[in-house]
């Protein structure tokens, strides 16, 4: 566990992650209101898998169901995926369907309450059936990310605990459902539920003997509207006056995180033109000592965020510039408000932060989700839930991630990343920040100078609405095509 501490302030505090102790259920303290209780947190490392392109014939997996709960609000389908080929599948390659007939005009949420695998690591989308029948004109497809990992001949996934309910938690009735069977209260194999590796259908019968059927189309891919805050952060610098009319507030005020007595920079934080985008720039400097580090960041002078959706395109490098590599950055995107007591239950922050060198007990590249419940600063104790992967994201990357009252989901590059319960949902509104800093001096102790960028081509919050990432690129292409660089209709709290 790590020791960082955050100072409280008239600023939101700045970023400081989590780095979770080893294990996939940790045990962490949970929401506090009347009393604190304990909690499971589920933790998820993993390394990038190769994509294939269809099923190899070596390749074949069965599904077993079995429902925890035929309660009248929400359906519980719980799954164990068995490898039943002779070479290794990558989870990421397989889908299960499981067939639903929907109550009329219903929308519906999924959630993962827990899986031997993580949470993390599994995605749930629900699409229309293009021939219904009396049993199934919805289908619940569930998928996985790269963290899930792969499944060895005669291996399983273990449990996968998982759940769907009406958006507006009216009353289900799951006794003319295609792949429900109340009768089945433990694992056995079970055909109604189909299953694809590649794209190839190696598993079940899906109603009427359809085959795996188009793509879930929920949600849609239309750019809602709605109050939004965007910005293609097209300034001269920062000392632009457009920087703080738009709500900017670029910090020079000293203080955690990182390096005690290293100094925040402003004139470190520039704009310039790559391409047809404006583009702005943070840099992190050393040369090994606490006087030569300077450290950046930019914040919204508001805190006024909270649920819907934040995303942001960002370009993280793994070295510097020149000089030696080696030293501990942080790079982030991440929203916050202020913590104001040790352990206060109204605290909140939501995190990617990329540590190209490692730090926090990890040796090298690791890029963390983490959704914070509160923290004390000392002696060091902190509630949160996150999700990493320990491999390389130097260049662009698409960040999302969306808050509604069900869930905390996070996406890198279009693909789900983390999914956070609602356990950490925020409970006042926040800040948007991005920032650059050192954990400490320890990973590199030369004095040559060297320096660190994190790029920022856009910001965008879409209040109170969950967009898909593929909504996201559509809002961000409908602002850029109509010439708006920056608009800010999100009232204040």
């Amino acid at each position: 566990m790590n020791d960082r501490t955050r100072p409280t302030g008239s600023l939101p505090a700045p970023s400081a992650g989590g780095t979770p102790p080893a294990g996939p259920r940790s045990a962490r303290r949970v929401r506090l209101r009347a009393a604190l209780a304990a909690a499971v947190v589920a933790g998820l490392g993993a390394g990038a898998l190769t994509a294939l392109p269809a099923a190899a014939a070596s390749e074949s997996v069965s599904v077993q169901y079995r429902q925890s709960a035929a309660g009248a609000d929400q359906a519980e389908p719980w799954f164990k995926v068995r490898n039943t080929g002779t070479s290794n599948v990558a989870l990421s390659q397989v889908k299960l369907r499981y067939y639903f007939k929907a109550e009329s005009g219903a929308s519906y949420r999924f959630a993962c309450s827990w899986a031997v695998r993580g949470c993390a690591g599994i995605t749930g989308a629900f699409g229309t059936l293009a021939s219904p029948t009396a049993t199934a004109d919805r289908y619940l497809e569930i998928g996985f990310t790269a963290a899930a990992g792969t499944l060895a001949p005669g291996a399983d996934t273990g449990d996968m605990q998982l759940r769907f309910h009406r958006t507006d938690w009216q009353g289900l009735n799951q006794s003319d459902d295609y792949s429900f069977a109340a009768e089945r209260t433990t694992y056995a194999d079970w055909s109604r539920v189909t299953a694809t590796v590649g794209g190839v259908q190696v598993w079940g019968t899906a109603p009427s003997g359809g085959g795996p059927g188009p793509d879930p189309t929920d949600p849609p891919t239309d750019p809602p509207t709605g109050a939004a805050l965007f910005d293609d952060f097209d300034y001269t610098g920062h000392t632009d006056p457009a920087v703080g009319a738009h709500g900017w507030s670029v910090r020079s005020n000293s203080g955690g995180p990182g390096v005690p007595g290293a100094a925040w920079a402003p004139e470190n934080v520039t704009f310039a033109k790559e391409g047809t985008n404006s583009v702005m720039n943070l840099r992190t400097s050393t040369a090994g000592t606490p006087e030569s580090t300077r450290q950046t960041e930019i914040l919204t002078r508001a805190t006024k965020f909270r649920n819907g959706t934040y995303a942001s395109r960002v370009r993280f490098s793994d070295a510097p510039l020149s000089g030696p590599d080696g030293d501990r950055v942080v790079q982030t995107f991440f929203t916050i408000n202020d913590l104001k007591a040790p352990m206060a239950d109204d605290y909140a922050e939501y995190d990617f932060e990329y540590l190209p060198n490692g730090g926090w007990g990890e040796p090298a590249n690791i890029l963390y989700t983490t959704s914070w419940e509160t923290y004390r600063p000392d002696p060091w104790e902190a509630v949160n839930q996150h999700s990493e992967v320990r491999a390389s994201y130097a260049g662009w990357h698409d960040l999302v991630v969306t808050i509604d009252d069900t869930a905390i989901v996070y996406y890198v590059d279009g693909q789900e990343f983390g999914r956070h319960d609602a356990r950490y949902l925020p409970e006042r509104p926040m800040s948007i920040n991005f920032n650059q800093w050192l954990i400490d001096l320890a990973g590199q102790t030369s004095t040559t100078p060297r320096s660190y960028d994190q790029k920022v081509d856009y910001v965008l919050h879409v209040k109170d609405q969950v967009l898909s990432p593929a909504q996201v690129a559509a809002k961000v292409a409908a602002y850029r095509a109509a010439g708006t660089a920056f608009e800010d209709t999100v009232p204040a709290p």
